[in-house]
């Protein structure tokens, strides 16, 4: 039996069966200098903002950002650790990159489920990574969940 009180923290995950309109689900981390030089080896995404101090003083931000890519994926750790869990299966994510985060902010990533489909065993869930309770990017993922069966 699922325990229902405002956000879900498991890690055993949820089975479709169980999912309700509403569950939430959060992790959230620190970037660090090492965290932005490791996504950028893995991602070969090398763009000077991110890296170097003095090309991003001339940049929008005005001083190095992490990659939004980086707090993104922080919306697939939730999806598959938490909310639903281990076995779910990410179908499509929308992001819309509402601030940049620097380095030293903690990013909270937030998914809720809105909607279930019964017949093709997927769910659709709201996606918001916060930096200080504010949104720095929202979107929607449609995810298969572990069934039961």
């Amino acid at each position: 039996m699922l325990h229902r009180t405002g956000m879900l923290a498991m890690s055993d995950g949820v089975c479709f069966e169980d999912l309700k309109t509403g569950d939430k689900a959060s992790t959230g981390k620190t970037i660090t200098e090492a965290d932005i030089l490791l996504f950028a080896a893995v991602s070969t995404d090398m763009n000077p903002v991110h890296l170097n101090a003095e090309a991003a003083k001339s940049s929008l931000f005005k001083e190095r950002v992490a990659h939004g890519m980086l707090s993104a994926g922080l919306i697939s750790a939730v999806l598959g650790t938490r909310l639903p869990g281990p076995g779910t299966i990410y179908l499509s994510q929308t992001l819309r990159f509402r601030a940049p985060v620097k380095i030293g902010d903690t990013v909270t990533a937030t998914v809720e489920v809105t909607a279930l489909d019964a017949e093709k065993k997927r769910a659709t869930l709201r996606t918001v990574c916060t930096v200080g309770g504010k949104p720095v990017i929202e979107g929607e993922a449609v995810v298969i969940p572990p069934t039961r069966g």
